[in-house]
């Protein structure tokens, strides 16, 4: 038998309480402040902009602080405002409850017992997604969510899109700058908190979907779907131009080069192709004319091609500062060539820069795609045959 008494204090020491935002879901509301008050006392309720009995219900609840809004902004920005408040008053942790009955508050000892084993990390509900009664599209948003978490971040988790969260409000303080305000803002700060190191972890929930005739839900499948579908190619291509490189890049500084060989060659799993063709791509994205981001491309390609990323970053290189303008040189005579140009008068100048890539930028340009396939095309196949010959471990 479960001691809710001893619940309550358990959340009470680890300064835990729960954040619900609603917005006409008047039905549902008192059998979800009911089902939570019986394990937590501290409860903030949003009303975001309610023009049902929501308000009327919540003046039954003297117990709980309530925040309303005059009109609806959407649950992103409904969230922040309970952040806000709950770090205002020394909260620690914020439980996030829906409050269209999907989520049982008889759960919320499961998330209890993982944040007091994982201080500090953030923690989701992971619902059952397989129950006949989930709807198609949420099966399908669901599977969508997880793959670009992945990609993102490189975690993989059993459900993103899940509103009932623990989250760690520390670390989310940091986060100053939140772009989001509806539903893609869960997306966007699961996705920071991961890249700042918050730990993420699951705990399967219980989920309820009422009949199809008797479900109220406000989000708009085309509209928001498509918010966090530009939320997700956002962070995409942050995650893969910039968070995931550093973040690589910060972890091959704490191992020595030998450790390296050893771990991304020599005891690789990747197969020999597959390290052929790491070395083929780093060496083709070195010569493309995109300083300063060749070796963040060449991660975003690796990881999307499922490529060794250390090779080809480490290829990548092939374009510092002594090689560059023989690179340069080479790219406009072969892009001279293509063109139909005369390039007999050009000599090879160290001094070349970025005055003669102006007056030269399209035959460059052209010029560096074709020396970068040449590359591939020569060294990728001697790579492969040297991996061949020498590699201890030929997978």
């Amino acid at each position: 038998m479960i001691d809710n008494k001893l619940i309550k204090k358990r959340f009470s020491d680890l300064r835990c309480c729960v954040i619900i935002p609603t917005f006409n879901n008047d039905h549902a509301l008192a059998t979800v402040l009911d089902g939570v008050l019986q394990y937590l006392d501290d409860v903030i309720v949003v009303n975001d902009g309610c023009t049902d009995q929501s308000d009327t219900i919540l003046t039954g609840y003297k117990q709980i602080r309530v925040i309303r809004v005059p009109d609806n902004r959407g649950k992103g920005w409904a969230l922040r405002l309970g952040f806000g408040l709950a770090c205002s008053m020394g909260f620690r942790y914020a439980i996030t409850i829906d409050s269209d009955g999907q989520h049982f508050a008889d759960d919320l000892p499961l998330f209890l017992e993982v944040i007091e084993q994982n201080p500090g990390a953030l923690v989701l509900g992971a619902r059952n997604m397989t129950q006949e009664e989930i709807p198609g599209s949420s099966n399908f948003g669901h599977k969508f969510s997880i793959f670009w978490f992945r990609i993102e971040t490189g975690i993989n988790v059993p459900d993103v899109q899940t509103g009932y969260r623990l989250y760690p409000l520390e670390s989310l303080e940091k986060i100053t700058r939140v772009v989001s305000r509806k539903y893609e803002y869960e997306v966007e700060i699961l996705v920071r908190l991961a890249w700042m190191g918050v730990k993420i972890l699951s705990v399967p929930v219980r989920v309820y979907y009422a009949p199809r005739e008797q479900r109220v839900t406000h989000f708009r499948k085309v509209r928001d779907f498509t918010r966090v579908s530009i939320a997700n190619t956002i962070l995409v291509f942050v995650a893969l131009l910039w968070v995931r490189p550093f973040a690589f890049l910060k972890s091959l500084r704490k191992k020595s080069f030998r450790d390296l060989f050893t771990e991304y060659i020599v005891n690789s799993g990747d197969s020999n192709l597959n390290l052929a063709l790491s070395v083929s791509l780093g060496l083709f994205i070195g010569v493309m004319p995109i300083w300063g981001w060749q070796m963040m491309a060449a991660f975003g390609l690796a990881q999307a091609f499922k490529l060794n990323k250390f090779i080809a970053v480490a290829a990548s290189n092939i374009s510092i500062p002594p090689v560059l303008p023989l690179i340069i040189f080479l790219s406009y005579i072969a892009g001279g060539w293509i063109l139909g140009l005369n390039t007999s008068a050009m000599e090879y100048d160290s001094g070349i820069g970025l005055q003669w890539i102006k007056e030269n930028l399209i035959q460059y340009l052209i010029g560096s795609l074709i020396l970068g396939v040449a590359l591939v095309l020569v060294l990728g196949p001697i790579t492969y045959i040297l991996l061949t010959l020498f590699r201890k471990k030929n997978v």
